[in-house]
């Protein structure tokens, strides 16, 4: 034995162990091995995390019971003689893997190896903790696997893409333990290696990876055929399939309750090589078509494949003759279900098997370019999947589209031309001689005007409508307000003829008219192209423009009458440059106005329009509604007639006449006004003459008091009796110093008795009574500051004559009187000052009581303390 370490080292090694128990493991169970395969036993520590690498050593022994040392890794000396030479050679070697763990490697088994190994680690531990050593049986068998490869097929193997084939491998042992076989099919191509399927030794298939679609469709299979012989099927062969295909077969057998893999071998079975499909497509190489016209290729397809396949056929079309740019864009394509996928106008169709014809209707220049022909061969696999053999692309077949521009004339003429201002204008644009034209070819048309030149002025054109090749129609800035307003109408009456209409033509629009008509082609996505304009000749249109002439003379038939009478006048009319006029009259009086400034004022009494509708003006006398009529009696002549005439119709009358020209439809348009003469309506009466004035006791009154105000009516001349007179009588004021505000109406009283009165924003009331025959009161009651100002009445008089009828006599007006209101001081002022003085004297109580109560009580508790503090000063002091 070594000496021991110090005891300071044996006291550290000793803790460590105590902290650390050792445990060295093997395999469980025993291993099996075939003589000629490599043995590989794990051996490690568990519980160990020291630093350093942990030493193993490894003895053998055939029986069991002594052990033979076989390797180490820190004992060079350590290996028994008997197995020194195989250390050198390799055979045996300890591969390290952990700091913990190290695997014995014994390359070539042989029966003598047979045995058990033990793993140990060597220990200085002054007290064992832990297993520090382990044990496993290994048992050395036979070969007894064998594996070749079937003598069908031969070992290179040639095949179409779609084609079927099979690979056969034979495997079987003779083991005399109870083992258990896996195959699997693996092919290599280059340096990479797919596994295929595979069979394992718990008979489970497991589809290699990319092959689980093709084992679940049923494409790849593996079975059996007898006892030994493993066969691969593949029903439809692939270009991915080509390569050198092995069989590899395991043997396996189960040690207490786990497998183990004991030896594997692979054979060489054949090498699969996939010829590719011969297939060509061609078009015809350069072709022309006329614009319109349909375009035809076929596509001519050539292949050595005669068995079940499917061509799908896509044309292309492209800008270059290059098929690889990212410019082309698919036209057509039928599948290898001879579904066909295009545009509504591109057919694709196949005569038969191997020709596919490519129709493009309605060529257009956007069609000129390069086609292309791409064909994709199909087989059918297993379970309704398919497979692509073999695609190929044509040449380009060049395609140039001629284009055939339609041949036309225009011809524009005016059907309806204007001989006065207002009449209609129509005009027609019309397509004459039309050559080369289809059904792929449109025509619209533009409206121009140009205003007639003068010696120093450009020509220039404006635009009216323009009707593009989707037809829309759109206005120019001259027509467009007029268009939308219905004024100017644009249509089109058949395929070849378009018309312009004026509704109202004016003096503006003479000048030269021309249409230009544009033929449009269809393109391929239904939109239109121009390709062709045509101008017409010009048009003009023009009249002699005249001042348009009314004259309108009035006439009395009955020259002297006298009030209550009849009175009636004539008007007739006479026109020029006028076309199929109209007339409206409007009956006018010329009087004096009852205000202040007394001007003339024209008044409106009865109007008759052109339509010989009659309406009541200003005609205000409820009493004499009917008493005005307006009557047409031929077409130029009017006649009107006042009936009961009074004294306060005097006055200058005349006929105002308006012509009017139809412009289309029920529209009438102004041509001219004039005004006739004037008939005087003067009454020479010898009856009294009326004057008013105001008078008031009390023009300066105090706010509150009562004013009142006297309306006196007085007469010069014959004298009336009271029940022959009647009056109505208004008053009126103008709140302000001056007469520079509006009169406020303020209270009436006709000659009925009715009085009417204002309402007023203030407090004082207004009262109207008739006091007298000729006098009338207006009185103000609780007069406010508001109520200052000028007053004066207005009185109507009415006079009844000899045959009983009553005649209203001309209104007239008195001069105003000015009204003050004053305010009384000492009313004013009275209640404030009363106030003022009960609120002095309440203050005044209330502060003495404060004062009081505040001296009583806050300024006797300092005297007290003031004599308390005088006391205790005197004891000081005596003390």
């Amino acid at each position: 034995m070594g000496r021991l370490p110090p005891r300071p080292l044996l006291l550290a090694l000793l803790a460590l162990a105590l902290c650390q128990g050792r445990v060295v493991r093997v395999p469980a169970g025993s291993l099996v091995r075939v003589v000629g395969t490599e043995l590989v036993i794990p051996c490690n520590v568990s519980d160990y995390d020291g630093p350093s690498e942990q030493n193993f050593d490894w003895s053998f022994s055939s029986s069991g019971s002594s052990f033979v040392e076989l390797a180490s890794t820190w004992e060079v000396g350590f290996p028994a003689q008997l197995y020194r030479e195989r250390l050198q050679r390799g055979e045996i070697l300890l591969r390290r893997t952990a700091n913990d763990a190290v695997e014995l490697h014994i390359r070539n088994v042989q029966p003598s190896d047979q045995g058990h190994y033990k793993c140990s680690t060597p220990s200085t531990d002054a007290t064992v903790q832990g297993n520090y050593e382990d044990t496993v049986q290994v048992k050395v068998l036979a070969d007894a696997l064998h594996v070749s490869a079937s003598a069908q097929p031969s070992p290179a193997l040639s095949l179409r893409e779609g084609e079927p084939f099979e690979l056969r491998c034979s495997a079987s042992t003779t083991s005399l333990l109870h083992t258990h076989l896996s195959v699997m099919w693996e092919v290599h191509r280059a340096s990479s290696r797919r596994s295929i399927l595979a069979l394992t030794h718990e008979s489970r298939f497991r589809p290699g990876p990319g092959y689980e679609q093709r084992y679940n469709s049923g494409g790849v299979r593996l079975d059996t055929v007898g006892s030994n012989v493993y066969r691969l099927s593949v029903s439809r062969a692939l270009s991915a399939d080509q390569g050198l295909y092995k069989c590899v077969v395991s043997e396996w057998i189960g040690e207490q309750g786990a497998w183990q893999e004991i030896q594997e071998k692979t054979v060489d079975v054949a090498t699969v090589v996939i010829q590719p499909t011969v297939l060509r497509a061609a078009v015809a190489r350069n072709v022309s078509v006329a614009e319109g016209k349909e375009l035809d290729l076929s596509c001519n397809i050539t292949t050595d494949r005669m068995d079940d396949i499917r061509p799908e056929v896509t044309w292309y079309f492209s800008r270059t003759p290059d098929s690889t740019l990212p410019g082309s864009h698919v036209l057509a394509r039928m599948d290898r279900d001879s579904l066909v996928h295009s545009s509504p106008h591109v057919a694709l169709s196949h005569m038969d098997a191997r020709s596919y014809h490519l129709l493009v209707r309605d060529v257009g220049k956007e069609n000129s370019g390069y086609y292309f022909c791409h064909v994709t061969l199909w087989v059918p696999g297993h379970n309704r999947s398919w497979h692509k053999v073999a695609e190929a692309m044509s040449a380009p077949a060049g395609v140039d589209v001629i284009w055939l521009e339609p041949d036309y004339q225009v011809y524009l003429n005016a059907s309806k031309v204007p001989e006065f201002s207002d009449d209609p204008t129509e005009l027609e644009c019309r397509i004459v001689d039309v050559k080369r034209s289809d059904a792929n070819v449109r025509f619209t048309v533009s409206w121009y005007f140009r205003i007639n030149p003068r010696s120093d002025s450009v020509v220039t054109s404006e635009l009216l409508a323009v009707m593009n090749g989707d037809w829309t129609l759109k206005y120019g800035e001259r027509s467009k307000q007029r268009a939308q307003n219905g004024e100017l109408i644009f249509s089109k009456e058949h395929m070849d003829t378009f018309s312009f209409r004026i509704q109202r033509t004016t003096d503006e629009d003479r000048g030269s008219y021309y249409c230009v008509v544009s033929a449009w082609t269809k393109q391929r996505n239904n939109s239109w192209v121009k390709s062709k304009d045509v101008l017409s000749r010009p048009v003009n249109i023009f009249w002699a423009s005249e001042d348009s002439v009314l004259v309108v003379k009035a006439r009395q038939p009955k020259p002297f009458f006298a009030a209550g009478n009849t009175f009636e006048m004539t008007c007739k009319v006479s026109s020029k440059n006028i076309k199929s006029p109209r007339y409206s009259v409007l009956i006018t009086a010329e009087k004096p106005v009852g205000d202040l400034s007394s001007p003339n004022e024209t008044k409106y009494i009865i109007s008759l329009d052109q339509d010989s509708v009659v309406k009541l003006e200003n005609w205000t006398d409820a009493s004499r509604v009917d008493g005005v009529v307006l009557e047409k009696v031929q077409e130029d002549e009017f006649r009107y007639r006042m009936y009961q005439t009074q004294v306060s119709d005097a006055g200058l009358y005349r006929c105002m006449v308006t012509a009017w020209s139809p412009v289309g439809g029920s529209l009438w348009r102004e041509a001219a006004t004039s005004l006739s003469n004037p008939i005087e309506i003067d009454f020479q009466t010898s009856g009294p003459v009326f004057n008013a004035s105001v008078h008031s006791a009390t023009p300066s009154v105090i706010r509150g008091d009562l004013i009142k105000l006297f309306c006196i009516i007085s007469t010069e001349g014959a004298a009336l009796d009271p029940d022959d007179m009647a009056f109505d009588v208004s008053w009126f004021a103008v709140h302000s110093f001056g007469l520079d505000k509006a009169p406020v109406f303020l209270s009436s009283l006709d000659r009925k008795g009715i009085v009417n009165t204002a309402e007023r924003d203030w407090k004082s009331n207004l009262s109207l009574e008739r006091v007298g025959v000729l006098e009338f009161l207006l009185q103000v009651h609780g007069s406010e500051d508001q109520d200052f100002g000028n007053y004066y009445c207005s009185v109507t008089p009415w006079v009844k004559s000899p045959t009983g009828s009553w005649q209203k006599e001309a209104e007239i007006h008195s001069k105003p009187i000015f009204i003050t209101v004053k305010m009384d001081v000492l009313n004013a002022f009275k209640y404030p000052l009363l106030i003022g003085i009960g609120l002095s004297t309440v203050i005044g109580l209330l502060s003495c009581l404060i004062g009081y109560c505040s001296s009583h009580w806050c300024c006797k508790k300092e005297v007290q303390e003031t004599r308390r503090e005088r006391r205790r000063l005197m004891s000081m002091e005596m003390d």
